[in-house]
């Protein structure tokens, strides 16, 4: 593959939200630190950005966020006693967290949507590509998306968005795109983008999930982008300007997922992921598979 556009070196993952669909759990505790399995949710994104190469990362925060921070950080106390214990195998997982990447924080304040928590990452990202990669949605990392996303962006540079199918009833939940195809079966071009449409206006049922590729170009649109559906700064807003008019800052393309993908942001889905990726693990999977199915078959 030949490099024609820079590389990209770094991650932003906004993290400021209030978690109110999961209250009361998510009145002291961030949203983000709810486990899947045995490991926070913030985690799987990060390491997911690392693997594509990305260990620069700046997270955008809020009030009583602080608990994300502690998560990337050295735990002494709790490293010496694991220490003084002899267990090298929790010892090894909490350091984990704080050896993955070089973490970076910046407090959004007033929470005013997307478009504005990645307006906040201007400061540190300057005049680079970047990627943005959204905590409710979990990719499994045998279904490398970003690495994808990162490949495409380097041949045709502009900004990069990852494109899901869905239900035609269900574009409702989603930005939807409208594409067109290229001679790549998983890219497409994308001509236009909504927020949120009614499903009989949608151009398409292809969906914007939470992973984007951005071309710096976007801040200075969404400096200038009003506030739109929920009287928030929406990022798609600020993407459909970008392809509109490629002369701003390159076409946007798509990148159509097919793989794996744990939706955590819906208390319904954040169970189905729970329950998915612990079947499938080697140490919980066999033990945890007997007793869902005798539990399915014999107690439901």
């Amino acid at each position: 593959m030949t490099q024609l556009h820079p590389v990209i070196k770094k991650a932003v993952i906004p993290a400021a939200g209030l978690g109110t669909r999961f209250l009361p759990a998510t009145k002291a505790t961030p949203k983000e630190m709810l486990p899947v399995v045995d490991k926070p949710a913030i985690q799987y994104v990060v390491e997911e950005a690392v693997s594509a190469g990305l260990d620069d990362v700046l997270m955008i925060t809020g009030r009583n966020k602080r608990a994300l921070e502690d998560h990337f950080d050295r735990n002494y106390e709790l490293e010496s006693a694991l220490t003084a214990k002899g267990d090298d195998d929790r010892l090894k997982k909490v350091q984990e967290s704080s050896d993955l990447a070089t973490m970076h924080y910046v407090r959004q304040g007033d929470p005013r949507g997307l478009g504005h928590a990645v307006l906040c990452a201007e400061p540190h990202v300057g005049n680079e590509p970047f990627a943005v990669l959204l905590g409710d949605d979990l990719i499994d990392p045998r279904d490398p998306l970003l690495r994808r996303m990162a490949e495409v962006h380097a041949r045709t540079g502009g900004t990069v968005v990852a494109l899901m199918e869905v239900d035609p009833a269900s574009v409702h939940l989603y930005g939807c795109a409208a594409v067109e195809p290229t001679d790549e079966a998983d890219v497409v071009r994308v001509t236009g983008l909504v927020e949120k449409p009614d499903p009989a206006e949608a151009p398409s049922n292809y969906a914007v999930i939470g992973r984007y590729v951005l071309n710096p170009a976007i801040f200075d649109i969404l400096r200038e982008t009003e506030p739109g559906r929920g009287g928030e700064i929406q990022l798609t807003d600020g993407l459909q300007k970008l392809a509109a008019d490629e002369t701003v800052g390159g076409p946007v393309h798509g990148v159509v997922f097919r793989g794996r993908r744990y939706d955590t942001g819906d208390r319904g889905d954040y169970l189905r992921a729970i329950v998915r990726l612990a079947c499938e693990r080697e140490d919980l999977g066999p033990e945890f598979r007997t007793w869902l199915h005798r539990y399915v078959t014999e107690e439901m």
